[in-house]
């Protein structure tokens, strides 16, 4: 039989087993993996030495907990921004670096790389996989491409126009409801809050076709999808619940599950439905009946699209895009909007200009509603908006991880593999959400000149 000598174990020759032999293989390989992460770590951490960092708040945990989801985290990154303008680094744990990049100058190297160099970092973007599946905010390459060119037309005039009565009835709805709480006594109001249940109202009509009234009373789809929105922010500020295994094992992750599935049987109940109708009905009868309600949804859109091979969509990617709007078009939408409030009430000049502006638009209209034709003939209002989303973009940063190194114009270079958050580049917030934020916001302010007509005042 084999020997195998391991004197340099203090044993002397033993019979070399099949078993003692795939261990001493398993060991080597295992240790061999260790050493090569153990090197590529400090060889990145030499290399990322360049980018300061502020200091830690533990030796453990790094920074963990300096940047939290409220008004003093938002005050604690902006300071941070400040003192580093150009970038900084962040320590989530003892072994993960994170670096923020803020100058256009040095993001701007990320963002025109390819999708191959700086591709979406999983890490932050998976914790919302279970929820939105392959949509266009989680998928990347092919199927990414696929799928932004079927969507293509659910952005188009002729459907988009139409929403602009969706937008007003649901403002209209949020600001019968201020007015009710302001004769009640309500000296405070929840801007957010409320413009988020305007928002998800909204988008239920203009994806699903259906009337929630979430706005007037409570809705387990509407409770549900911003649950899963709390949870995601709350799982991303507790790096030992990275790990799914150990998420789903706590309270928070079967609540998180629970809320998803509630979310899934919600789209696919509609889906089906739907299903069921275009085969009878036919497309051009169908088409013909959505022309006379003068409303496409978005539903509607995913189910009709071909890409150029004529494939359909499965039902998992429907779901998925209508979740990924569900969960995108709400939440940013009501960001915007509310930093624009807050902006024009800080500055009374200003809103008292825009006031004006939709005064002089609307006079001797009846009913008193903005339109499609309206949104252009606000010049100083939309300069409002567009400087509002300047400073507080709805999606302040974006996460990459690079796959290979990345060099910097002043010559640091960011090692491949590492993570990194850019702050939004303002131009590519302002497409992105401009034409949301505008339109909901100029149906917002159309209501508003009505109410103040009628004697009642909102800043």
């Amino acid at each position: 039989m084999l020997q195998l000598c391991l004197s340099w174990l203090g044993l002397g020759p033993v019979a070399a087993s099949p078993w003692l032999l795939l261990l001493l293989v398993g060991a080597s390989w295992l240790l061999a993996r260790v050493l090569a992460w153990t090197y590529t770590f400090y060889d990145n951490c030499r290399r990322l030495q360049c980018f300061p960092q502020p200091p830690k708040q533990n030796w453990f945990w790094g920074h963990q907990g300096l940047v939290t989801p409220t008004e003093e985290g938002m005050k604690t990154l902006t300071q941070l921004v400040t003192t580093y303008p150009q970038g900084f680094k962040l320590w989530l744990g003892p072994t993960f670096p994170l670096l923020i990049l803020c100058h256009p100058d040095i993001i701007r190297p990320i963002t025109s790389a390819s999708a191959a160099v700086a591709p979406k970092d999983m890490i932050f973007y998976g914790f919302l996989k279970p929820w939105l599946g392959d949509g266009l905010l989680l998928s990347g390459g092919d199927k990414w491409s696929r799928h932004r060119r079927m969507l293509t037309p659910a952005f188009h005039f002729n459907i988009l126009k139409p929403y602009m009565k969706i937008f007003n009835k649901s403002v209209n709805i949020m600001h019968d409801k201020w007015q009710r709480l302001a004769s009640e006594g309500s000296a405070r109001l929840d801007m957010f809050e409320h413009i988020s249940l305007m928002t998800l109202d909204s988008l239920q009509k203009c994806v699903f076709s259906f009337e929630s009234n979430c706005q007037e009373k409570p809705s387990e789809y509407i409770a549900a999808i911003l649950e899963l929105s709390a949870f995601v922010e709350k799982r991303n500020q507790q790096i030992l619940l990275h790990t799914d295994f150990l998420y789903y094992l706590t309270p928070d992750g079967q609540r998180f599950r629970r809320a998803c599935h509630l979310v899934h049987d919600f789209t696919d109940a509609v889906i089906q439905e739907r299903r069921r109708t275009l085969p009878t009905q036919g497309i051009d009868d169908f088409l013909k009946n959505k022309a006379k309600s003068k409303t496409l949804d978005f539903i509607d859109v995913l189910l009709l699209s071909k890409d150029e091979d004529g494939k359909e969509l499965s039902d998992e990617d429907i779901r998925a895009e209508a979740d990924t709007f569900m969960f995108e078009g709400h939440d940013t939408t009501a960001s915007g909007l509310s930093w624009v409030l807050y902006h024009l009430a800080k500055h009374p000049e200003y809103q008292e200009q825009c006031r004006q502006e939709v005064q002089e638009l609307l006079k001797d209209r009846e009913p008193i509603e903005i339109e499609w034709d309206d949104l252009a003939q606000l010049p100083f209002l939309t300069m409002c908006i567009k400087e509002s989303l300047r400073l507080h973009p709805p999606v302040p940063v974006i996460s990459r991880c690079c796959t290979q190194d990345i060099v910097l114009p002043d010559g640091r270079v960011i090692p491949k593999g590492a993570h990194s958050l850019r702050g939004r580049s303002l131009l590519g917030s302002k497409r992105e959400h401009q034409g949301e934020v505008t339109s909901g916001f100029y149906s917002l302010l159309g209501r508003a000149q009505k109410l103040h007509r009628a004697g009642v005042r909102h800043g």
